[in-house]
């Protein structure tokens, strides 16, 4: 917003005044005691006999081991890239199973596509899911089914359908009223407006979430394989660490890894890229 007083005088320009409201007094009152906390506890821990400059100097040169000096051991270079495969499958299976449960109950939890009751029933279950950590699902089933694969891709199936439930039905609420309703109008049933139309204008959304939450599994996937007993990759991760000791093992397990991410990630922009050109 402008004013001009005399002619030829520089036009002044309103000044923004930020006002302070309730939520912004509680927001900066909460990091400011989250901060001073913080800082009392790094001052008061019991630190015992560890010398901290010590400890962080030993850090590094770890990690300065780790990544500049990769070297595989007790696992042959073979054996590693079948391992990277076994915890890509997990995932894939994962996120097969996920989606195709997700795309079903995604419908009926778009407000467009289902009653109220059943919309805000389901969202409610997969917001319940979506809080609990994965590991902790897959600890849960491991009750049942004993440490290892089942119990992680059970649990990691779990998670993944709260997540894709979610993003599923979120891009179903972006279509347009007006054609859902047209086609209603027309006499088309419900199937026959997730087929015809719902489906085929969600299709790019729905590659996309899908492709996002396999990545997820695949770096889930590592960590289940130690944490779980599902073996792959993280598994042998977990023993070079924990139990061998060797970092520069480590090192080499975790350029693997980054490897077959950057992989996914090209392979995901290359498929974003021919569904816009299509």
């Amino acid at each position: 917003m402008e004013s001009r007083g005399h002619k030829g005088a520089a036009p002044i320009k309103a000044i923004k005044v930020k006002t302070v409201n309730r939520e912004t007094i509680i927001i900066q009152l909460t990091m400011l005691i989250l901060a001073v906390a913080t800082i009392y506890g790094f001052l008061t821990f019991d630190y015992k006999d560890v010398v901290i400059g010590e400890a962080f100097l030993k850090s590094l040169d770890s990690l300065k081991t780790m990544l500049l000096e990769p070297h595989l051991q007790h696992v042959g270079f073979g054996e590693a890239i079948y391992q990277v495969f076994v915890t890509m499958g997990l995932g894939f299976l994962t996120t097969l199973f996920g989606a195709v449960i997700a795309l079903f109950l995604g419908l009926l939890a778009a407000r467009n596509l289902s009653t109220p009751f059943a919309s805000a029933l389901i969202r409610g279950v997969v917001a319940f899911i979506r809080a609990v950590p994965t590991v902790l699902w897959v600890l849960i089933f491991s009750v049942a089914a004993g440490l290892g694969s089942v119990a992680a891709v059970i649990g990691m199936t779990f998670h993944s359908v709260g997540y894709l439930i979610k993003a599923y039905s979120e891009a179903f609420e972006e279509l347009d009223k007006g054609v859902i309703e047209a086609l209603r109008a027309s006499g088309a049933n419900w199937w026959q407006i997730v087929f015809q139309a719902v489906l085929p204008s969600c299709a790019t959304y729905l590659i996309s979430w899908t492709f996002l939450r396999f990545e997820i599994n695949f770096s889930v996937a590592v960590a289940m394989g130690a944490a779980a007993g599902a073996g792959g990759i993280g598994y042998d991760m977990f023993m070079a660490s924990g139990f061998y000791y060797e970092m520069r093992e480590v090192g080499a397990i975790t350029y693997f890894i980054l490897a077959i991410a950057i992989l996914l990630e090209m392979f995901a922009l290359r498929i974003k890229r021919n569904m816009k050109t299509h």
